[in-house]
């Protein structure tokens, strides 16, 4: 199995930027992909980034101002957020898909990101 812990989140100004680590632990061989979903008030959960392999995807709301990326040798995935705007307030999730059988995934506990002035 794979426990993911999201850390970072804060309140911030409009035009800030926040760092969200993720910390992975486990069967750490065994993820494929990893991402960043968020969930605002009275809103679905909604993919911002992904990365798996060498390759990254961003939702178009946070494309060039939002960068995932990950640090194998300390089982760290980030998301650097600049630019911040109110309405990017929301609970941030760690997301992980492991390899197995069936393929499972794994969630974190949420990170709150509040941007208000």
């Amino acid at each position: 199995q794979v426990q993911l812990v999201e850390s970072g989140g804060d309140l911030v100004q409009p035009g800030g930027s926040l760092r969200l680590s993720c910390a992975a632990s486990g069967s750490i061989f065994r993820i494929y992909a990893m991402g960043w979903y968020r969930q605002a008030p009275g809103k679905q959960r909604e993919l911002v980034a992904t990365i798996s392999g060498g390759r990254t995807n961003y939702a178009d709301a946070v494309r060039g101002r939002f960068t995932i990326s990950r640090d194998n040798a300390k089982n760290l995935m980030y998301l650097q957020m600049n630019s911040l705007k109110p309405e990017n307030t929301a609970v941030y999730y760690c997301n992980a898909e492991i390899r197995g059988d069936p393929d499972r995934t794994s969630w974190g506990q949420g990170t709150q990101v509040t941007v208000s002035s």
